[in-house]
């Protein structure tokens, strides 16, 4: 389809053309269309493992364009993506079926991808938080079946380096290309289109940041200054080594695609490992109290632990070490969020974040952030206000549904 048709005359401007370049991403991609390149990334996760699989066109040749890759979409014009369940460390204890475990994910992208493409078509595999906790040998012994064993049946483009654990630096690193890429923010930009005369000064867009929260970990990434030397020498030190600088340019000549981003990782803060620990947290205080006072709390379903956390009138069950806990809601947010206070380890300092962290300045005044995963499921699928956050919107969201 010609969109193009759908006016009488059209403004000529790069942003009308941008618009018409991102409706065409909506369309079927053309398998037939030799020119194209293909590419699949296995995104391991801690509660499940997804397949993407992307096209790109030839580079064009101008050095200051980056590669055009989107997302490769099927004759119903759907994202072909695929996710299985649980998550590939659930094979830690038998890795000799770790390709078995990934076969469903590469045999659906197999389908798509051009059978003449496929020797070509790079092939990654990276595996998250999830693999991250795992003891570096069991890490290993996955990663060897892969390895060894998925060329024997498929044959795409893949060798030993393209299968790996990555820490959380990269993984922050990928979501905030990711996300700036989708929205056009390496985009170079001509005088006459800035958005301020400060994106004029500097040639580019100002990019976004992002905060990635996963079943076993969160990430936080976004751009900062080129320089530290305003910072007292000990949070210099501690910046360096969280900042990441990196050129997605075509050649080491062209800088105007270099950026430097401060990123960390939160290894134990995703969503369901901070369920995990605020359980242990109301286990091991709701035991001792009942030690100490000669209580009964939660040890029946008669005589329920009130969690402050949970919808007034949920009733759970958590297990430890053949210790069992009768739980039912009591939909408190107020002491919810204090109860959850000491799990989030802040320190007093203005420049930390969790755990004590060093974090660099935010102007939040001149920022945009997006969140990701469980930050998305809980604002869209839980409260149904998925969008733009609001603080005391969300707040009085969650209270209402407690």
């Amino acid at each position: 389809m010609d969109f193009r048709h759908w006016g009488a005359s059209l403004p000529s401007d790069r942003l009308y053309e941008r618009y018409l370049a991102r409706v065409g991403e909506l369309e079927a991609t053309d398998t037939e269309d030799p020119n194209l390149n293909y590419g699949l990334v296995v995104d391991c996760g801690s509660s499940g493992s997804r397949i993407f699989v992307y096209f790109w066109p030839r580079h064009n040749g101008n050095p200051h364009d980056l590669l055009d890759i989107k997302q490769m979409r099927d004759r119903s014009s759907q994202p072909v993506v695929k996710k299985i369940k649980p998550g590939i460390s659930a094979m830690a204890d038998t890795p000799e079926h770790a390709s078995d475990y990934l076969r469903p994910l590469l045999s659906f992208a197999a389908a798509h991808v051009p059978v003449k493409k496929h020797k070509e078509t790079p092939l990654y595999i990276l595996c998250t938080a999830g693999m991250r906790l795992l003891p570096e040998r069991k890490q290993l012994a996955l990663l060897a079946d892969l390895v060894k064993d998925l060329p024997l049946e498929f044959d795409f483009l893949f060798s030993q380096s393209q299968a790996e654990v990555i820490s959380g630096k990269q993984e922050g690193v990928y979501a905030w290309i990711g996300i700036n890429f989708v929205l056009g923010r390496f985009d170079h930009e001509d005088e006459s289109d800035a958005e301020s005369s400060q994106e004029s000064a500097i040639g580019r867009r100002r990019t976004v940041g992002i905060l990635d929260m996963g079943g076993a970990s969160l990430q936080i990434a976004y751009e900062v200054p080129t320089s530290t030397s305003a910072l007292p020498p000990e949070q210099e030190e501690a910046a360096k080594t969280l900042l990441a600088e990196f050129n997605l340019g075509c050649d080491v000549q062209h800088t105007e695609h270099v950026y430097r981003v401060y990123v960390t990782t939160f290894l134990g803060f995703g969503g369901n490992f901070a369920r995990q620990r605020y359980e242990d947290l109301v286990l091991n205080e709701t035991f001792n109290k009942n030690r100490l006072l000669g209580q009964k709390t939660g040890l029946s379903p008669d005589n329920p632990f009130l969690d402050p956390c949970l919808p007034v009138g949920l009733t759970d069950v958590m297990e430890r070490n053949s210790q069992v806990l009768h739980i039912r809601g009591k939909g408190d947010w107020a002491t919810c969020g204090l109860m959850l206070s000491p799990l989030l380890a802040r320190s007093n300092t203005s420049q930390a974040s969790l755990n004590g962290i060093y974090q660099s300045p935010i102007d939040y005044n001149n920022s945009e952030f997006y969140g990701f995963s469980e930050f998305f499921y809980c604002t869209e699928d839980v409260l149904r206000i998925g969008g733009r956050y609001h603080g005391p919107t969300f707040a009085k969201a969650a209270q209402v549904n407690h």
